[in-house]
């Protein structure tokens, strides 16, 4: 029999990602399933669409879900979808947390409904620990939420709703808070795709010699979204249901650095500009990891350093403007 995987999301960055990781394993018989909004453009799976099944769904709809759980009856979902960006959920809060708690209170009625059994890994988020104090890092799974953004709400509340079915009807959730993570095929909005596309349209004229930024005095531990979705994997297989775990990279510098690993890659004379309104109303300014809970199950550990990463994102960019002059 084969093992059925879906992944909610799987039309995202980390989605088709883990998509592509999953297939690259050839010793393992599986069958890859998403779950997709007519909407939902699928530029990031275009090459592997022969490879996986596809199915309309809207996870704000009761009904469209319990059909896909009770169509597919997977054996591990990866539930991935989500309103992921921060700075957005300040200037539509209602929206993010209907999307992220609602639609992950949806798939887990669903799951319970059409009396599936998976294990169901509920990506929660760094986020939820919001502003921690120096103290208090690396951060440990214990640590308080505070979160800094209506991001952070939602994602505490799906976190939270995802323990709560286990609790309560033993659905088979594990909990992930990821840290920073990055790569080729992320969104144009988040810090270092952002620099990096900035950086790609410079080269080819189609900006003017200005990198338009926001706070650069956070710290961030980065970690490439390859290892991300190794994590992942190993997470439901190695991981018991009803834990969280904290994921996140090998290395820690400020936005400025990053971004100075970034500039050192072109050789565009930059000038750097910061702008008020790509700084948000309250930030989360220093984010560490503490990652042995993880490790400790799994034995996982970062491979790709940050240079590679940020180089293969840059490249990523100049390709996508390369038939522009």
């Amino acid at each position: 029999m084969k093992e059925k995987i879906l992944i909610t999301g799987i039309t995202g960055f980390v989605g088709s990602h883990l998509a592509e990781y999953i297939l690259s394993l050839k010793d393992k018989d599986i069958e890859i399933h998403g779950i997709r909004r007519w909407r939902s453009p699928v530029e990031n799976i275009e090459h592997i669409m022969n490879k996986i099944k596809l199915h309309y769904c809207e996870l704000l709809d009761f009904k469209s879900t319990f059909e896909a759980m009770n169509k597919i009856k997977p054996d591990i979902i990866f539930h991935l979808a989500a309103q992921s960006f921060v700075s957005t959920s300040f200037n539509a809060p209602i929206n993010t947390i209907e999307t992220n708690a609602c639609g992950t209170i949806n798939l887990l009625e669903a799951i319970r409904y059409s009396k599936i059994d998976p294990i169901v890994h509920v990506c929660s988020s760094s986020e939820v620990y919001g502003q921690v104090k120096k103290e208090e890092v690396p951060i440990k799974e214990t640590q308080p939420f505070r979160p800094a953004s209506p991001y952070g709400v939602s994602k505490i509340a799906e976190d939270m709703a995802a323990y709560q079915y286990f609790i309560s009807y033993g659905i088979k959730t594990i909990r992930t808070r990821m840290f920073t993570h990055t790569g080729p095929r992320r969104g144009e909005v988040f810090v270092c795709s952002s620099f990096a596309r900035q950086i790609a349209l410079i080269e080819k004229g189609l900006q003017k010699p200005i990198l338009h930024v926001g706070n650069l005095n956070s710290v961030r531990t980065f970690c490439d979204v390859r290892d991300t979705t190794r994590a992942y994997w190993l997470l439901v297989h190695k991981c018991p249901p009803g834990e969280v775990y904290n994921i996140g990279g090998g290395t820690t510098v400020t936005v400025k650095k990053m971004l100075d690993i970034l500039l050192s890659m072109t050789e565009e004379k930059i000038k750097i500009k910061e702008e008020p309104y790509l700084l948000r109303p309250s930030d989360v300014t220093l984010q560490i990891p503490d990652i042995s809970k993880f490790q400790k199950k799994t034995k996982w550990k970062p491979k790709i350093p940050l240079e590679t990463t940020l180089g293969d994102l840059l490249n990523y960019w100049r390709k996508k403007y390369s038939g522009h002059s």
